[in-house]
């Protein structure tokens, strides 16, 4: 099933119109833009923009610290920040840990299979060649993350998982016929750099251009549509790509797809100028707030019912526990912004999670009904979910 959110038909960019060939590669390899003084940002230090987002920077800084790119947002981290400022500086700041889980690890191991599908030629394209590269790519995966061994408490539950893998591949045939289709790009990195702001990044798993120079990117989702009316967090990371690829490129893409293989859905958008020129306020507004933030020393949490998935609970306040103490220096490296000294900060208590605590309900609000995710314990599941995107 498709939803239609744009008035484009998308008949005029029907997939057997997209052709490869019709534009040069050059014109949608998108370059990170670096204003004129700053360091340049190596490719290898940008790592995955859905683990990482911001900065990734190698695991031992040298004393003294010293900057070694840009700071940077991506779609995950901007939703991070809204969804629970500690949450994000553990990840960003901090960069502690967080242990693996089956259905991320799915969702990264079916975007594997996707992207290595469209190197065999048309006509070759089909589910049992899908389903073959399970395996390999499963080991690939492995070998880049042996903590992914640790996810299966038996072989039993290892191949059941891997057939779920494989039951989301077959889905993805019944949505798109990859014969018809010739990307431009797949597992595209695009960053642009803000004026005054942060750079922006994030990873688009694939884009088509019709003969005429149309644009469309392309998300594959392992989960659930969201309801409708709830597709705002999904269209910010969409929107988020469409911005970087006008300001780099000079071209808007004409549409932006979400392939949901949890539920059979695809949800497209056609993005207009007015809303670029909304994303962009947007975007400087949240950044303008992480460097508040930063810079205050308030990286209170904010109790919802998406704690149930926090990988940082028990260092958390709202629920009993004692969250570290900032790395030296990490703020100042990672997000440029020198922290106003501890005496002259004056700190709010945190709230107690209570579903009167919780952020308000918005449009983008993950569904733990319609989500691969496991479902929080009851005890947990306090608030009201929201991300405020």
């Amino acid at each position: 099933m498709t939803t239609d959110l744009t008035e484009l038909d998308a008949a005029e960019i029907d997939a057997a119109a997209i052709d490869a060939a019709a534009i040069d590669p050059a014109d949608l390899a998108v370059r990170p833009a670096v204003p004129a003084g700053a360091p340049g940002v190596p490719a290898e230090t940008v790592g995955d923009a859905e683990t990482a987002g911001i900065v990734p920077t190698d695991t031992e800084v040298p004393a003294p610290l010293e900057r070694r790119s840009v700071p940077g947002l991506s779609p995950s981290r901007a939703n991070d920040f809204l969804q629970c400022p500690l949450l994000f500086r553990l990840r960003v700041v901090d960069k502690l840990p967080e242990p693996a889980s089956p259905a991320a690890a799915r969702g990264t191991l079916v975007h594997s299979v996707l992207e290595r599908l469209y190197d065999l030629p048309a006509g070759e394209r089909t589910p049992a060649a899908a389903r073959a590269m399970v395996d390999g790519r499963w080991a690939a995966l492995l070998e880049d993350s042996p903590a992914y061994r640790e996810l299966f408490a038996s072989d039993d539950e290892r191949t059941e998982w891997l057939a779920s893998a494989g039951a989301l591949l077959d889905t993805y045939f019944t949505l798109e016929d990859p014969n018809r289709l010739e990307p431009r790009e797949r597992e595209l990195m695009v960053r642009t750099q803000l004026e005054d702001g942060p750079q922006l990044r994030g990873i688009v798993d694939r884009i088509d251009v019709a003969p005429n120079g149309m644009v469309r990117v392309v998300d594959y989702k392992t989960g659930r549509s969201p309801r409708p009316g709830y597709e705002s967090s999904a269209l910010f990371q969409m929107r988020f790509y469409a911005y970087v690829i006008q300001r780099e490129r000079g071209v808007l893409p004409a549409l932006l797809q979400l392939v949901y293989l949890g539920d059979q859905q695809i949800v497209r958008h056609a993005p207009s100028e007015a809303e670029m020129v909304t994303f962009e306020q947007r975007v400087r507004s949240i950044w303008s707030g992480i460097e508040d933030t930063a810079r205050s020393g308030d990286w209170r949490p904010r109790p919802s019912k998406l704690c149930g998935w926090c990988s940082f609970k028990d260092r958390c306040p709202a629920f009993g526990g004692t969250a570290p103490e900032v790395p030296e220096g990490a703020v100042e490296l990672v997000l440029g912004v020198v922290p106003t000294p501890r005496d002259a900060v004056t700190t709010a208590p945190v709230p107690a999670p209570s579903a009167t605590t919780a952020p308000s309900v918005v449009a983008g609000t993950p569904d733990p009904a319609r989500s691969d995710l496991p479902a929080p314990p009851a005890a947990d599941a306090t608030g009201t979910a929201g991300l405020l995107v």
